[in-house]
C-alpha cells in the first residue's frame, strides 16, 4: 500500500511535465516550446528529461535543429490531448467570468496585411485591454491553428474552411497602380489590351502565362469581360515587394487596396484603369478565423469587434 502511494505522488508531478511534452510536440523545438511556455530552454529539456526517467522509454528524438516524438511519446500526446484541451477550455471559460478581456491572445496573419493594417493598430487595442497579452505571428505559411496554438487567424481568403468559425472584417478589392514616373515614360494604358506593351509586376502564382481578367465598372458596365496576358521583370508573392518596385517606377503592379492605400493618398502611386474592375486577383474579403469550439475566450472576441470597427471604412478615399 504505501508503494502504491509513494507512485501515485510521484505520477502526480509529472502532470505538467506531460503538458509541457504536449507543447514541445506542438512546437517541434525546445526553444520554441520553452518560448510558449514562458521558460528557460534548460528548464524545459529537464522536465522532458525527468519524465523519460519515469517512463522508463525514450520520448523525444533530438537532432541539431528540432526534435521529433518517438512513438512512446507520440502516443503519450495523443492519449492525453483531449484532457488538455477540456482543461484550458473549462479554465478559460471561468477566467472569462470574470467579465474582463484576459490572458495571452495568439494571433497569425499573413506578412504584408499584419505590417500594415494589424501592426500600427495593436497598441490601441492592448491599451484598452491591459489584461491581454498579444502574440503575433506575421507569417504567408497557411499555419494550423488547431495543431500550433494559435488563438486566431487572420486570412485573405475567398472561402474560409468549414471546420473553422469565420468573422467577416471588411471587404477588399484589387487595384493597378504605378507611379507617376513610369506613366510618363511608358505612357498611360487606356484599355486592358494596352498591358501587353507594358512591364506589369505580378503577384508569383502558377508556374504558366500570367493574366489579368477585367470588367467594366458601371455605370458603363454591360457585362463585358476581357483577359489578358501579362509579363515583366518581377514576379513576387508578397505585395510589398510589388508594391516598392512600382513606387520606383518600375512598371505597373497588381495590388490589394489595403497594400495601396497610404500610397495612393500620397501620390506616390496613381491607379491605372479606374474604369475597369478586376476579376480573380485576390479574394474580396478579409475574415478573422479559428476552430469551432463550444467556448470562445472574451479576449478573441473582443479582438475581433475591434478589429471589425477599425477596418470598417475600408482601405483608403479611392475608387477601388
Amino acid at each position: 500500500m504505501l508503494d502504491k502511494k509513494i507512485q501515485d505522488s510521484k505520477t502526480n508531478e509529472l502532470w505538467h511535465h506531460l503538458h509541457w511534452l504536449s507543447v514541445l510536440a506542438q512546437q517541434g523545438s525546445f526553444t520554441a516550446a520553452a518560448a510558449r511556455l514562458g521558460v528557460s530552454k534548460s528548464a524545459m529539456s529537464q522536465r522532458i528529461a525527468e519524465l523519460e526517467r519515469a517512463a522508463r522509454v525514450s520520448l523525444v528524438q533530438r537532432t541539431t535543429r528540432s526534435v521529433r516524438l518517438t512513438e512512446a511519446g507520440q502516443r503519450l500526446v495523443d492519449d492525453t490531448r483531449a484532457s488538455f484541451e477540456q482543461i484550458e477550455q473549462s479554465f478559460a471559460h471561468v477566467r472569462d467570468l470574470a467579465g474582463v478581456p484576459s490572458g495571452l491572445l495568439r494571433v497569425t496573419a499573413p506578412v504584408a496585411f499584419a505590417r500594415q493594417q494589424l501592426a500600427p493598430r495593436l497598441t490601441e487595442f492592448l491599451r484598452a485591454y491591459p489584461e491581454v497579452r498579444l502574440e503575433l505571428d506575421m507569417s504567408d505559411r497557411l499555419s494550423s491553428l488547431a495543431t500550433e496554438g494559435f488563438d486566431l487567424a487572420i486570412r485573405h481568403t475567398a472561402r474560409p474552411p468549414d471546420t473553422h468559425v469565420a468573422w467577416t472584417l471588411c471587404s477588399t478589392h484589387s487595384v493597378l497602380v504605378a507611379s507617376k514616373s513610369y506613366l510618363r515614360r511608358a505612357g498611360k494604358p487606356q484599355t486592358p489590351a494596352d498591358l501587353e506593351s507594358h512591364n506589369c509586376l505580378h503577384y508569383l502564382r502558377a508556374p504558366d502565362t500570367p493574366t489579368w481578367t477585367f470588367e467594366r465598372h458601371a455605370p458603363k458596365a454591360s457585362g463585358e469581360r476581357i483577359t489578358v496576358p501579362v509579363a515583366g521583370q518581377l514576379a513576387a508573392n508578397n505585395s510589398e515587394a510589388l508594391r516598392e518596385a512600382a513606387v520606383t517606377g518600375l512598371g505597373i503592379a497588381l495590388l490589394p487596396d489595403f497594400s495601396a492605400q497610404t500610397l495612393l493618398q500620397q501620390g506616390k502611386l496613381v491607379q491605372v484603369l479606374p474604369d475597369w474592375r478586376l476579376v480573380g486577383a485576390f479574394a474580396d474579403q478579409i475574415y478573422a478565423i479559428r476552430p469551432y469550439s463550444p467556448h470562445v475566450p472574451r479576449a478573441v472576441t473582443a479582438f475581433v469587434d475591434y478589429l471589425r470597427q477599425a477596418l470598417a471604412a475600408g482601405f483608403g478615399g479611392q475608387r477601388l
